[in-house]
Protein backbone atom coordinates (compact mmCIF):
# COMPACT_ATOMS: atom_id res chain seq x y z
CA UNK A 1 0.00 0.00 0.00
CA UNK A 2 2.68 2.67 -1.15
CA UNK A 3 0.06 4.85 -1.92
CA UNK A 4 -1.79 4.95 1.72
CA UNK A 5 -1.43 8.09 3.35
CA UNK A 6 1.22 8.52 5.67
CA UNK A 7 -0.25 8.61 8.58
CA UNK A 8 -1.37 5.15 8.28
CA UNK A 9 2.03 4.13 9.86
CA UNK A 10 2.68 6.81 12.40
CA UNK A 11 2.41 6.85 15.63
CA UNK A 12 1.20 9.98 17.23
CA UNK A 13 2.97 11.25 20.88
CA UNK A 14 0.11 13.53 22.80
CA UNK A 15 1.58 16.43 25.31
CA UNK A 16 -0.24 18.19 27.87
CA UNK A 17 2.08 20.83 27.92
CA UNK A 18 1.15 21.98 31.30
CA UNK A 19 2.07 18.67 33.33
CA UNK A 20 5.39 17.80 30.48
CA UNK A 21 8.41 19.87 30.98
CA UNK A 22 8.71 23.01 33.01
CA UNK A 23 11.92 25.35 31.89
CA UNK A 24 11.44 28.08 34.35
CA UNK A 25 10.76 26.99 37.61
CA UNK A 26 7.43 27.83 38.30
CA UNK A 27 5.58 24.44 38.29
CA UNK A 28 3.86 24.92 34.73
CA UNK A 29 4.94 23.02 32.07
CA UNK A 30 5.79 25.17 28.52
CA UNK A 31 6.53 25.30 25.69
CA UNK A 32 10.45 25.90 25.79
CA UNK A 33 10.28 22.84 28.31
CA UNK A 34 8.99 20.72 25.37
CA UNK A 35 11.84 21.91 22.98
CA UNK A 36 14.40 20.59 25.18
CA UNK A 37 12.47 17.05 25.45
CA UNK A 38 12.00 16.53 21.49
CA UNK A 39 15.52 14.38 21.34
CA UNK A 40 13.20 11.79 23.63
CA UNK A 41 10.55 11.75 21.17
CA UNK A 42 12.66 11.35 18.44
CA UNK A 43 14.21 8.60 20.23
CA UNK A 44 11.35 6.87 20.92
CA UNK A 45 10.21 7.22 17.05
CA UNK A 46 7.22 9.10 16.89
CA UNK A 47 6.40 10.64 13.82
CA UNK A 48 3.87 13.43 15.40
CA UNK A 49 3.70 15.32 17.90
CA UNK A 50 0.10 16.49 19.20
CA UNK A 51 0.02 19.36 21.04
CA UNK A 52 -3.03 20.32 23.77
CA UNK A 53 -3.97 23.72 23.63
CA UNK A 54 -1.32 26.41 24.73
CA UNK A 55 -3.20 29.76 23.67
CA UNK A 56 -4.09 32.55 25.53
CA UNK A 57 -7.28 31.16 28.24
CA UNK A 58 -8.34 32.38 32.15
CA UNK A 59 -7.67 28.38 32.59
CA UNK A 60 -10.79 27.49 33.58
CA UNK A 61 -10.82 23.97 31.83
CA UNK A 62 -6.67 23.92 31.76
CA UNK A 63 -6.81 25.68 28.51
CA UNK A 64 -10.15 24.16 26.64
CA UNK A 65 -11.67 27.65 26.99
CA UNK A 66 -9.47 29.70 24.82
CA UNK A 67 -9.71 33.71 24.88
CA UNK A 68 -7.17 33.92 21.67
CA UNK A 69 -6.71 31.43 19.20
CA UNK A 70 -3.89 33.27 17.84
CA UNK A 71 -1.69 34.19 20.85
CA UNK A 72 0.16 31.72 23.20
CA UNK A 73 -0.51 31.91 26.89
CA UNK A 74 2.21 33.22 28.95
CA UNK A 75 1.83 30.28 31.00
CA UNK A 76 3.65 28.09 27.86
CA UNK A 77 5.38 30.45 26.55
CA UNK A 78 5.62 33.29 22.92
CA UNK A 79 4.50 32.54 19.64
CA UNK A 80 7.99 32.51 19.00
CA UNK A 81 8.38 29.51 21.15
CA UNK A 82 5.93 27.73 18.66
CA UNK A 83 7.45 28.68 15.38
CA UNK A 84 10.76 27.16 17.26
CA UNK A 85 8.99 24.17 17.89
CA UNK A 86 8.10 23.86 14.52
CA UNK A 87 11.10 24.51 13.15
CA UNK A 88 12.76 21.75 15.47
CA UNK A 89 10.33 18.86 15.08
CA UNK A 90 10.51 19.79 11.36
CA UNK A 91 14.65 19.60 11.27
CA UNK A 92 14.17 16.00 13.06
CA UNK A 93 11.30 14.57 10.74
CA UNK A 94 8.27 14.71 13.02
CA UNK A 95 5.30 16.53 12.66
CA UNK A 96 2.95 18.89 14.75
CA UNK A 97 -1.02 18.69 15.34
CA UNK A 98 -2.13 21.32 17.73
CA UNK A 99 -5.14 21.28 19.70
CA UNK A 100 -8.13 23.11 18.07
CA UNK A 101 -11.41 24.21 20.50
CA UNK A 102 -13.70 25.42 17.67
CA UNK A 103 -17.03 23.93 19.18
CA UNK A 104 -16.76 26.86 22.08
CA UNK A 105 -14.46 29.70 23.29
CA UNK A 106 -13.84 31.20 26.62
CA UNK A 107 -16.16 33.99 28.00
CA UNK A 108 -13.26 36.03 27.67
CA UNK A 109 -12.77 36.14 23.82
CA UNK A 110 -13.56 39.44 22.46
CA UNK A 111 -16.30 37.43 19.78
CA UNK A 112 -18.51 36.65 22.95
CA UNK A 113 -17.62 40.05 24.85
CA UNK A 114 -19.41 41.27 22.32
CA UNK A 115 -21.90 38.73 21.72
CA UNK A 116 -23.22 39.67 24.95
CA UNK A 117 -22.77 43.45 24.67
CA UNK A 118 -26.16 43.41 23.59
CA UNK A 119 -28.93 42.32 21.72
CA UNK A 120 -28.45 43.83 18.52
CA UNK A 121 -24.76 43.53 18.56
CA UNK A 122 -23.18 42.23 14.91
CA UNK A 123 -21.72 39.46 16.82
CA UNK A 124 -24.99 38.58 18.92
CA UNK A 125 -25.52 35.61 16.80
CA UNK A 126 -22.16 34.18 17.18
CA UNK A 127 -23.31 32.10 19.65
CA UNK A 128 -26.61 30.41 21.19
CA UNK A 129 -29.04 33.10 22.92
CA UNK A 130 -32.56 32.28 24.11
CA UNK A 131 -34.80 34.18 26.49
CA UNK A 132 -36.26 32.63 29.15
CA UNK A 133 -39.22 29.97 29.23
CA UNK A 134 -41.21 31.02 31.88
CA UNK A 135 -40.64 31.25 35.89
CA UNK A 136 -41.35 27.71 36.70
CA UNK A 137 -38.59 26.19 33.95
CA UNK A 138 -36.72 28.87 33.29
CA UNK A 139 -33.61 27.64 31.69
CA UNK A 140 -34.23 27.16 27.63
CA UNK A 141 -34.22 23.64 27.66
CA UNK A 142 -33.31 20.92 30.46
CA UNK A 143 -30.05 19.61 29.24
CA UNK A 144 -27.27 18.95 31.63
CA UNK A 145 -23.80 20.18 30.86
CA UNK A 146 -20.81 17.73 30.87
CA UNK A 147 -19.52 19.52 34.26
CA UNK A 148 -22.48 19.86 36.02
CA UNK A 149 -25.81 21.66 36.36
CA UNK A 150 -27.39 23.03 33.45
CA UNK A 151 -26.44 24.22 29.66
CA UNK A 152 -27.89 27.63 29.96
CA UNK A 153 -26.26 30.34 32.11
CA UNK A 154 -28.38 33.60 32.96
CA UNK A 155 -26.84 36.93 31.53
CA UNK A 156 -28.71 39.62 33.18
CA UNK A 157 -27.16 42.63 30.99
CA UNK A 158 -29.34 41.66 28.30
CA UNK A 159 -31.64 39.42 30.44
CA UNK A 160 -31.35 35.97 27.92
CA UNK A 161 -29.31 33.05 28.57
CA UNK A 162 -25.92 31.82 26.73
CA UNK A 163 -25.62 27.64 26.27
CA UNK A 164 -22.68 26.47 27.00
CA UNK A 165 -22.51 22.29 26.97
CA UNK A 166 -19.45 22.76 29.16
CA UNK A 167 -18.34 24.88 31.87
CA UNK A 168 -20.40 28.30 32.16
CA UNK A 169 -17.11 29.97 31.00
CA UNK A 170 -17.10 28.01 27.59
CA UNK A 171 -20.12 29.12 25.65
CA UNK A 172 -21.00 27.79 21.97
CA UNK A 173 -20.25 29.31 19.23
CA UNK A 174 -23.18 28.98 16.57
CA UNK A 175 -21.92 27.04 13.80
CA UNK A 176 -24.96 27.74 11.81
CA UNK A 177 -23.72 31.90 10.89
CA UNK A 178 -21.62 31.66 7.96
CA UNK A 179 -19.26 34.31 9.77
CA UNK A 180 -18.29 31.94 12.75
CA UNK A 181 -17.25 29.51 10.27
CA UNK A 182 -15.59 31.92 7.54
CA UNK A 183 -13.63 33.31 10.67
CA UNK A 184 -12.11 29.80 12.31
CA UNK A 185 -11.41 29.07 8.99
CA UNK A 186 -9.07 32.15 8.40
CA UNK A 187 -8.09 31.01 11.39
CA UNK A 188 -6.83 27.46 10.99
CA UNK A 189 -5.38 28.68 7.63
CA UNK A 190 -3.01 31.22 9.59
CA UNK A 191 -1.70 28.71 12.03
CA UNK A 192 -1.47 26.29 8.68
CA UNK A 193 0.95 29.14 7.58
CA UNK A 194 3.26 28.51 10.51
CA UNK A 195 3.70 25.02 9.07
CA UNK A 196 1.75 23.39 11.95
CA UNK A 197 0.90 20.24 9.94
CA UNK A 198 -2.50 19.24 10.97
CA UNK A 199 -5.17 19.63 13.82
CA UNK A 200 -6.63 17.51 16.37
CA UNK A 201 -10.62 18.92 16.53
CA UNK A 202 -11.84 18.86 20.56
CA UNK A 203 -15.44 17.65 20.64
CA UNK A 204 -16.03 18.55 16.56
CA UNK A 205 -18.99 16.27 16.16
CA UNK A 206 -20.90 19.15 18.64
CA UNK A 207 -21.07 22.07 16.26
CA UNK A 208 -23.89 20.87 14.30
CA UNK A 209 -27.33 21.19 16.84
CA UNK A 210 -30.62 20.26 15.60
CA UNK A 211 -33.41 23.10 15.62
CA UNK A 212 -35.16 23.89 17.24
CA UNK A 213 -33.31 23.40 20.70
CA UNK A 214 -35.47 21.08 22.54
CA UNK A 215 -35.84 19.20 26.25
CA UNK A 216 -34.20 15.80 26.04
CA UNK A 217 -35.37 12.86 27.74
CA UNK A 218 -34.96 12.69 32.09
CA UNK A 219 -31.58 11.44 33.10
CA UNK A 220 -31.96 8.82 35.92
CA UNK A 221 -32.06 10.48 39.43
CA UNK A 222 -31.21 14.13 37.93
CA UNK A 223 -32.73 17.39 37.79
CA UNK A 224 -31.83 17.28 34.00
CA UNK A 225 -32.42 16.18 30.50
CA UNK A 226 -30.01 14.33 28.29
CA UNK A 227 -29.64 16.81 24.80
CA UNK A 228 -27.29 14.77 23.12
CA UNK A 229 -29.63 13.56 20.22
CA UNK A 230 -29.96 17.30 19.39
CA UNK A 231 -25.88 18.24 19.62
CA UNK A 232 -24.72 14.73 18.72
CA UNK A 233 -23.51 14.49 14.63
CA UNK A 234 -26.09 16.82 14.46
CA UNK A 235 -27.84 17.39 11.09
CA UNK A 236 -25.22 19.85 9.21
CA UNK A 237 -22.24 18.18 11.08
CA UNK A 238 -21.02 16.11 7.87
CA UNK A 239 -21.80 19.65 5.43
CA UNK A 240 -19.69 21.84 8.22
CA UNK A 241 -16.75 19.29 7.90
CA UNK A 242 -16.46 19.06 4.61
CA UNK A 243 -16.34 22.63 4.01
CA UNK A 244 -14.03 23.03 6.63
CA UNK A 245 -12.01 21.07 3.99
CA UNK A 246 -12.31 22.37 1.61
CA UNK A 247 -11.62 25.71 2.70
CA UNK A 248 -8.47 25.18 4.68
CA UNK A 249 -7.22 21.75 4.50
CA UNK A 250 -7.69 21.14 0.35
CA UNK A 251 -5.59 24.03 -0.36
CA UNK A 252 -2.66 23.27 1.10
CA UNK A 253 -0.11 21.26 -0.59
CA UNK A 254 1.17 18.91 2.09
CA UNK A 255 -0.64 16.15 3.32
CA UNK A 256 -1.92 17.49 6.86
CA UNK A 257 -3.61 15.28 9.14
CA UNK A 258 -6.92 16.00 11.00
CA UNK A 259 -8.51 14.15 14.05
CA UNK A 260 -11.94 15.13 15.23
CA UNK A 261 -12.98 14.11 19.02
CA UNK A 262 -16.65 12.69 18.61
CA UNK A 263 -18.22 11.57 22.22
CA UNK A 264 -21.25 9.26 21.69
CA UNK A 265 -20.03 8.64 17.34
CA UNK A 266 -21.07 5.51 16.32
CA UNK A 267 -19.04 2.76 13.46
CA UNK A 268 -21.59 3.77 10.90
CA UNK A 269 -21.43 7.65 11.38
CA UNK A 270 -17.63 7.51 11.72
CA UNK A 271 -17.47 5.61 8.39
CA UNK A 272 -18.70 8.68 6.69
CA UNK A 273 -16.69 11.09 8.21
CA UNK A 274 -13.41 9.03 7.77
CA UNK A 275 -14.21 8.19 4.45
CA UNK A 276 -11.43 9.85 1.56
CA UNK A 277 -14.22 10.32 -0.81
CA UNK A 278 -16.34 12.43 1.97
CA UNK A 279 -13.65 14.80 2.30
CA UNK A 280 -14.08 15.56 6.08
CA UNK A 281 -11.77 14.36 8.31
CA UNK A 282 -8.90 11.26 8.66
CA UNK A 283 -9.87 9.75 11.75
CA UNK A 284 -12.02 10.21 15.06
CA UNK A 285 -11.67 9.48 18.19
CA UNK A 286 -14.61 7.37 19.39
CA UNK A 287 -15.43 7.01 23.20
CA UNK A 288 -17.22 3.52 23.23
CA UNK A 289 -14.50 1.21 24.94
CA UNK A 290 -13.32 4.04 27.92
CA UNK A 291 -17.06 3.96 28.57
CA UNK A 292 -17.06 0.17 29.26
CA UNK A 293 -16.50 0.81 32.95
CA UNK A 294 -19.17 3.17 33.25
CA UNK A 295 -22.69 2.99 35.14
CA UNK A 296 -26.03 4.50 33.75
CA UNK A 297 -25.21 7.24 36.36
CA UNK A 298 -21.72 8.33 34.35
CA UNK A 299 -17.63 7.77 34.41
CA UNK A 300 -17.76 8.49 38.74
CA UNK A 301 -20.32 5.06 38.56
CA UNK A 302 -17.65 2.26 38.40
CA UNK A 303 -18.35 -1.10 36.85
CA UNK A 304 -15.78 -4.07 36.20
CA UNK A 305 -14.54 -4.40 33.06
CA UNK A 306 -15.19 -6.90 30.81
CA UNK A 307 -12.35 -8.40 28.50
CA UNK A 308 -15.00 -9.93 26.30
CA UNK A 309 -17.02 -5.99 26.05
CA UNK A 310 -13.72 -4.86 25.08
CA UNK A 311 -12.92 -6.82 22.30
CA UNK A 312 -16.33 -6.81 21.24
CA UNK A 313 -16.32 -2.80 21.11
CA UNK A 314 -12.39 -3.01 19.66
CA UNK A 315 -13.17 -5.64 16.91
CA UNK A 316 -16.30 -3.92 15.80
CA UNK A 317 -14.54 -0.98 14.68
CA UNK A 318 -11.88 -2.37 13.10
CA UNK A 319 -14.37 -4.22 10.99
CA UNK A 320 -16.40 -1.39 10.57
CA UNK A 321 -13.50 0.59 9.61
CA UNK A 322 -11.54 -2.00 7.58
CA UNK A 323 -12.64 -1.00 3.84
CA UNK A 324 -13.21 2.77 3.55
CA UNK A 325 -12.03 4.83 6.70
CA UNK A 326 -9.60 4.93 9.07
CA UNK A 327 -9.15 4.31 13.06
CA UNK A 328 -7.45 6.21 15.84
CA UNK A 329 -6.41 3.73 18.78
CA UNK A 330 -5.61 4.96 22.15
CA UNK A 331 -5.84 4.15 25.84
CA UNK A 332 -5.11 7.16 27.39
CA UNK A 333 -5.63 11.01 26.86
CA UNK A 334 -5.74 13.55 28.87
CA UNK A 335 -9.24 13.00 29.23
CA UNK A 336 -8.83 9.76 30.61
CA UNK A 337 -7.15 7.97 33.37
CA UNK A 338 -4.05 5.67 33.13
CA UNK A 339 -4.33 2.32 31.50
CA UNK A 340 -1.82 0.32 33.67
CA UNK A 341 -4.10 1.02 35.87
CA UNK A 342 -7.71 0.92 34.00
CA UNK A 343 -6.89 -2.37 31.66
CA UNK A 344 -4.12 -3.55 33.29
CA UNK A 345 -2.73 -4.03 37.15
CA UNK A 346 -0.36 -1.32 38.76
CA UNK A 347 0.36 -3.94 41.26
CA UNK A 348 4.33 -4.24 41.43
CA UNK A 349 4.87 -7.39 40.68
CA UNK A 350 2.69 -6.85 37.32
CA UNK A 351 2.95 -3.31 36.68
CA UNK A 352 5.60 -3.60 34.17
CA UNK A 353 4.46 -6.58 32.17
CA UNK A 354 0.65 -5.54 32.09
CA UNK A 355 2.05 -2.01 30.59
CA UNK A 356 3.70 -3.80 27.63
CA UNK A 357 0.92 -5.68 26.97
CA UNK A 358 -1.61 -2.89 26.73
CA UNK A 359 0.69 -1.28 24.65
CA UNK A 360 1.45 -4.21 22.40
CA UNK A 361 -2.37 -4.82 21.92
CA UNK A 362 -3.32 -1.23 20.89
CA UNK A 363 -0.37 -0.80 18.41
CA UNK A 364 -1.07 -4.06 17.13
CA UNK A 365 -4.44 -3.24 15.76
CA UNK A 366 -5.28 -1.82 12.56
CA UNK A 367 -5.44 1.97 12.97
CA UNK A 368 -2.88 5.18 14.15
CA UNK A 369 -1.59 4.43 17.52
CA UNK A 370 -1.42 7.85 20.00
CA UNK A 371 0.43 7.62 22.92
CA UNK A 372 -0.36 9.57 25.73
CA UNK A 373 2.98 11.63 27.51
CA UNK A 374 3.79 8.94 30.53
CA UNK A 375 2.14 5.80 28.67
CA UNK A 376 5.42 4.68 27.55
CA UNK A 377 6.86 4.56 31.14
CA UNK A 378 3.85 2.96 32.46
CA UNK A 379 2.62 5.83 34.65
CA UNK A 380 -0.28 4.90 36.91
CA UNK A 381 -3.13 6.81 38.61
CA UNK A 382 -2.03 9.05 41.66
CA UNK A 383 -3.20 8.21 44.87
CA UNK A 384 -5.43 11.21 45.89
CA UNK A 385 -5.76 11.44 49.75
CA UNK A 386 -8.39 13.81 49.39
CA UNK A 387 -10.36 16.77 47.56
CA UNK A 388 -6.95 18.81 47.89
CA UNK A 389 -5.15 17.10 46.05
CA UNK A 390 -7.36 17.23 42.88
CA UNK A 391 -7.64 20.55 40.21
CA UNK A 392 -9.98 19.16 37.59
CA UNK A 393 -12.79 21.37 36.94
CA UNK A 394 -15.11 18.14 36.21
CA UNK A 395 -13.60 16.41 39.29
CA UNK A 396 -14.27 18.95 41.88
CA UNK A 397 -17.30 20.21 40.46
CA UNK A 398 -18.80 16.48 40.78
CA UNK A 399 -17.10 16.23 44.55
CA UNK A 400 -19.30 19.06 45.09
CA UNK A 401 -22.78 17.62 43.70
CA UNK A 402 -21.59 14.10 45.10
CA UNK A 403 -21.58 15.70 48.51
CA UNK A 404 -24.85 17.27 48.26
CA UNK A 405 -26.65 14.71 47.26
CA UNK A 406 -25.64 13.04 50.45
CA UNK A 407 -22.80 10.48 49.00
CA UNK A 408 -20.12 9.38 51.56
CA UNK A 409 -16.53 10.94 50.85
CA UNK A 410 -14.89 8.07 50.95
CA UNK A 411 -17.03 6.73 48.17
CA UNK A 412 -16.58 9.95 46.15
CA UNK A 413 -12.76 9.51 46.39
CA UNK A 414 -12.87 5.95 45.64
CA UNK A 415 -14.56 7.11 41.59
CA UNK A 416 -12.08 10.07 41.69
CA UNK A 417 -9.38 8.02 42.09
CA UNK A 418 -10.15 5.48 39.45
CA UNK A 419 -11.72 7.63 36.79
CA UNK A 420 -10.51 11.43 37.82
CA UNK A 421 -9.03 13.49 34.92
CA UNK A 422 -6.09 14.70 37.23
CA UNK A 423 -4.68 10.88 36.97
CA UNK A 424 -3.09 11.89 33.38
CA UNK A 425 -2.45 15.51 34.55
CA UNK A 426 0.14 14.10 37.07
CA UNK A 427 3.96 15.50 35.71
CA UNK A 428 5.86 13.32 33.96
CA UNK A 429 8.23 11.36 35.62
CA UNK A 430 11.40 12.33 33.94
CA UNK A 431 13.95 10.98 37.01
CA UNK A 432 13.57 9.79 40.64
CA UNK A 433 14.45 13.42 42.12
CA UNK A 434 11.98 15.61 44.23
CA UNK A 435 9.78 16.62 41.47
CA UNK A 436 10.28 13.89 39.44
CA UNK A 437 12.58 16.59 37.37
CA UNK A 438 9.78 18.23 36.28
CA UNK A 439 10.25 21.23 37.63
CA UNK A 440 12.89 23.00 40.14
CA UNK A 441 9.90 25.07 41.47
CA UNK A 442 6.62 23.83 42.79
CA UNK A 443 4.27 21.77 40.96
CA UNK A 444 0.57 23.24 40.05
CA UNK A 445 -0.16 19.30 41.04
CA UNK A 446 1.45 16.74 42.95
CA UNK A 447 3.74 14.41 41.30
CA UNK A 448 3.00 10.86 41.97
CA UNK A 449 5.24 9.28 44.72
CA UNK A 450 5.60 6.39 42.59
CA UNK A 451 8.25 8.33 40.31
CA UNK A 452 11.00 7.17 42.16
CA UNK A 453 10.67 3.52 40.82
CA UNK A 454 8.86 4.33 37.38
CA UNK A 455 10.80 7.26 35.27
CA UNK A 456 12.85 7.79 32.05
CA UNK A 457 16.29 8.03 33.66
CA UNK A 458 15.72 4.49 35.06
CA UNK A 459 14.47 3.32 31.88
CA UNK A 460 16.24 5.13 29.28
CA UNK A 461 19.22 2.42 29.02
CA UNK A 462 17.12 -0.68 30.35
CA UNK A 463 16.50 -2.87 27.27
CA UNK A 464 13.79 -4.83 29.26
CA UNK A 465 11.94 -1.31 30.54
CA UNK A 466 8.56 -0.26 29.14
CA UNK A 467 9.98 2.67 27.41
CA UNK A 468 12.13 0.04 25.70
CA UNK A 469 9.30 -1.85 24.58
CA UNK A 470 7.45 0.98 22.95
CA UNK A 471 10.61 1.55 20.82
CA UNK A 472 10.35 -1.70 19.90
CA UNK A 473 6.48 -1.67 19.15
CA UNK A 474 6.75 1.67 17.12
CA UNK A 475 9.66 0.27 15.05
CA UNK A 476 7.66 -2.69 14.23
CA UNK A 477 4.87 -0.76 12.62
CA UNK A 478 7.52 1.91 10.82
CA UNK A 479 9.35 -1.73 9.54
CA UNK A 480 6.81 -4.31 8.64
CA UNK A 481 3.72 -3.11 6.38
CA UNK A 482 1.14 -5.86 7.73
CA UNK A 483 1.21 -3.92 11.46
CA UNK A 484 -0.44 -0.89 9.84
CA UNK A 485 -2.36 -2.47 6.22
CA UNK A 486 -3.17 -5.55 7.79
CA UNK A 487 -6.10 -7.71 7.64
CA UNK A 488 -7.32 -7.53 11.29
CA UNK A 489 -9.27 -10.83 12.36
CA UNK A 490 -10.31 -11.61 16.20
CA UNK A 491 -10.37 -15.00 17.52
CA UNK A 492 -11.40 -16.70 20.93
CA UNK A 493 -13.72 -13.67 21.69
CA UNK A 494 -15.59 -15.05 24.14
CA UNK A 495 -11.92 -15.79 26.27
CA UNK A 496 -12.52 -13.90 29.62
CA UNK A 497 -8.77 -13.69 29.71
CA UNK A 498 -6.93 -14.07 26.18
CA UNK A 499 -7.49 -11.13 23.55
CA UNK A 500 -6.11 -12.92 20.39
CA UNK A 501 -6.00 -11.75 16.94
CA UNK A 502 -4.27 -12.09 13.50
CA UNK A 503 -3.60 -9.54 11.15
CA UNK A 504 -2.75 -10.15 7.26
CA UNK A 505 -0.92 -8.56 4.39
CA UNK A 506 0.84 -9.66 1.18
CA UNK A 507 1.55 -13.35 2.43
CA UNK A 508 2.84 -12.04 6.17
CA UNK A 509 0.42 -13.36 9.12
CA UNK A 510 0.77 -12.45 12.51
CA UNK A 511 -1.16 -13.92 15.64
CA UNK A 512 -1.06 -11.61 18.63
CA UNK A 513 -1.86 -13.05 22.25
CA UNK A 514 -2.32 -10.93 25.41
CA UNK A 515 -3.20 -12.49 28.59
CA UNK A 516 -5.08 -10.37 31.07
CA UNK A 517 -4.98 -12.24 34.37
CA UNK A 518 -2.29 -13.90 36.55
CA UNK A 519 -3.24 -17.30 35.59
CA UNK A 520 -0.83 -19.15 32.78
CA UNK A 521 -2.78 -19.74 29.93
CA UNK A 522 -2.62 -22.06 26.76
CA UNK A 523 -4.40 -21.18 23.59
CA UNK A 524 -5.17 -23.86 21.39
CA UNK A 525 -4.41 -22.77 18.00
CA UNK A 526 -2.31 -25.60 16.50
CA UNK A 527 -1.61 -24.01 13.30
CA UNK A 528 0.38 -21.39 15.25
CA UNK A 529 2.26 -23.95 16.75
CA UNK A 530 6.12 -23.00 16.06
CA UNK A 531 5.32 -20.14 14.71
CA UNK A 532 8.39 -17.05 15.37
CA UNK A 533 8.31 -15.31 18.47
CA UNK A 534 8.55 -11.60 16.60
CA UNK A 535 8.07 -9.46 20.11
CA UNK A 536 6.88 -10.30 23.94
CA UNK A 537 7.05 -8.60 27.18
CA UNK A 538 8.59 -11.50 28.78
CA UNK A 539 12.97 -11.57 28.21
CA UNK A 540 12.60 -15.12 27.38
CA UNK A 541 9.93 -15.49 25.88
CA UNK A 542 7.16 -17.41 26.69
CA UNK A 543 6.93 -21.44 25.77
CA UNK A 544 4.67 -22.67 22.45
CA UNK A 545 1.35 -20.78 22.58
CA UNK A 546 1.53 -20.66 26.52
CA UNK A 547 0.95 -17.10 27.85
CA UNK A 548 2.28 -16.66 31.46
CA UNK A 549 0.76 -14.14 33.92
CA UNK A 550 0.14 -10.94 32.08
CA UNK A 551 2.33 -11.69 28.84
CA UNK A 552 1.60 -10.86 25.45
CA UNK A 553 3.04 -12.09 22.51
CA UNK A 554 3.05 -11.17 18.68
CA UNK A 555 4.19 -14.22 16.36
CA UNK A 556 4.51 -14.52 12.90
CA UNK A 557 4.72 -17.12 9.70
Amino acid sequence: MTDAPWWTSAVVYQVYPRSFADSDGDGIGDIPGLIGKLDYLHDLGVDVVWVSPFYRSPMDDNGYDISDYQDVDPTFGTLSDVDRLIEQLHERGMKLVIDVVVNHTSDEHPWFRESRASKDNPKRDWYWWAPARGSATPEPTNWKAAFQGSVWEFDPATDEYYLHLFSRRQPDLNWENPEVRQAIYKMLRWWLARGVDGFRMDVINYISKALPLKDGPAIANSAYGDGSAIYQCGPRIHEFLHELHTEVIAGDDRQLITVGEMPGVTVEEAQQFTDPASAEIDMVFQFEHVGLDHGPVGRYDLRPLRLTDLKQSLGRWQDGLAKSGWNSLYWNNHDQPRAVSRYGTDEPEYRVRSAKLLGTVLHLHRGTPYVYQGEELGMTNYPFAGIDDLRDLDSLNYFAAATSAGLEPDDIMTALRAQSRDNARTPVQWDASEHAGFTTGTPWIGVNPNHVEINVATQVDEPDSVLAHYRRLIALRHELPVVAHGDFAMLLPDDEQVYAFTRAHEGVELLVLANFGTSEQHVELPDWAGAELLLGNYPDGGPDLTLRAWEAQVLRR
